[in-house]
């Protein structure tokens, strides 16, 4: 069976299985399926992706799980069967990428392993995500979001200081290693276009956590200092942080010497750039319990719409702090289309997130809502060569 194409979509004729649940795996191939690749979500018949059964709910279907598993077909396979062992089987071999986050070893066991699948298709790009990675002290350990944030460093440095544990407010761990994922798809693929070989990709949400510690890693591995939490502060400059307004907040980025100039100027500093301890960037970092008092001394006197306009027209960097009402009903992001609407068969229009990925020639697309468990099971099935009465039967088993 021939991939499905998508028209002038970058990945078109590209077929990903997913086996996912919750957050990394299906964010990964959501992005490869924005990009043209068809998706087929392979879920078990007892209620699928768990993401299904997590609220609020319309028309009841889960809303999260419409936007997270966009451009994906579903089908329901029972993997622990013969008969969906094989069914998975005769996919993979029109397959280019499988992706799963399934704990480690779980698809081996089932006969379904990457060695598995390299035996019926040689070109298939295996990708296993896990929390800890596929070996190693920790593999055989649950490993969710905040788990990674914690061990991985970020809980360390995310909050106030002397303030209680705090995680990133998205689950940063899982998002990140989906995007690596996509990306190691890609790769792979192009190694793949040289070799004619596909191969096996080990990712955990620890070291895709760990990797994004950059300033973290430069100070630490020059000067031994760990990092602690900065609340909003900037690790090594300043003034780059949030900063009270009359009504709310604000974050200002005045640290370099043109913008560090412009904001003492936009609101009436002058003495603090006539005070050559501040001259600096970093000397304004360590000073910043002194600096920023200073600067909150004036800015909590204007409101926050009147201190941003005042900083803008000095061309500092700035902005205020939005809530995700604010953000989803945002007149720049509307304007640049970035949202829009998906079908859906229960549903109706669901509102989407639109994709940052802005290709000139080959846009991420705009297709379903995710869909209905199994809603494709049949159809993928019949494209695999099964007949009606194998159909039925397949999918009638417990």
């Amino acid at each position: 069976m021939a991939p499905e194409r998508s028209g002038d979509a970058a990945l078109s004729g590209i077929r990903v299985i997913e086996v996912g649940a919750y957050m990394a795996a299906p964010f990964a191939a959501m992005q490869l399926a924005d990009l043209g690749a068809e998706v087929v979500k392979v879920e078990n018949p007892g209620g699928g992706d768990p993401v299904r059964a997590t609220g609020p709910f319309v028309a009841g279907e889960s809303s999260p799980f419409a936007r997270l598993n966009r451009n994906k077909k579903s089908i329901t396979l029972d993997l622990k069967s013969a008969a969906g062992r094989e069914a998975m089987l005769r996919l993979a071999r029109s397959a280019d990428v499988l992706v799963e986050n399934l704990r480690p070893g779980a698809l081996r066991r089932l006969g379904l392993g990457y060695e598995d699948l390299r035996a019926v298709n040689p070109g298939l790009v295996y990708i296993s995500i896990s929390g800890w990675g596929q070996d190693g002290p920790l593999a055989d350990l649950a490993g969710l979001d905040i788990m990674a944030q914690a061990r991985g460093g970020l809980m360390s440095i995310t909050g106030t200081p002397d303030g209680l544990p705090v995680k990133v407010g998205v689950p940063v761990c899982d998002l990140v290693c989906g995007l690596y994922a996509a990306l190691s798809a890609l790769s792979a693929l192009r190694a793949r276009d040289l070799t004619g070989e596909g191969q096996f990709v080990d990712l955990s949400l620890y070291e895709a956590g760990v990797s994004l510690a950059i300033w973290e890693a430069g100070k630490y591995f020059a000067t031994g200092e760990v990092g602690r939490p900065l609340g909003s502060a900037h690790q090594s400059t300043a003034p780059y942080q949030a900063v009270r307004t009359a009504d709310g907040w604000c974050t200002v980025g005045a640290i370099s010497p043109k913008t560090w100039t412009g904001l003492c100027g936009a609101l009436g500093l002058t003495d603090l750039l006539a005070d050559e301890r501040y001259a600096d960037a970093h000397d304004r970092h360590t000073l910043r319990d002194e600096l920023i008092p200073a600067i909150e001394a004036v800015t909590t006197t204007r409101t926050t719409t009147d201190v941003v306009a005042a900083l803008e027209a000095a061309g500092v960097p700035c902005a205020p702090i939005a809530d995700y009402g604010q953000v989803f009903t945002d007149d720049h992001l509307t304007r640049r289309g970035f949202f829009w609407d998906a079908e859906h068969p229960v549903m109706g229009d669901v509102r989407q997130l639109g994709s940052p990925m802005r290709l000139s020639a080959t846009p991420p697309r705009h297709g379903a809502a995710g869909p209905p468990l199994g809603a494709d099971t049949a159809a993928v099935l019949r494209d695999l060569g099964y007949t009606d009465d194998e159909i039925a039967r397949l999918r009638s088993r417990p």
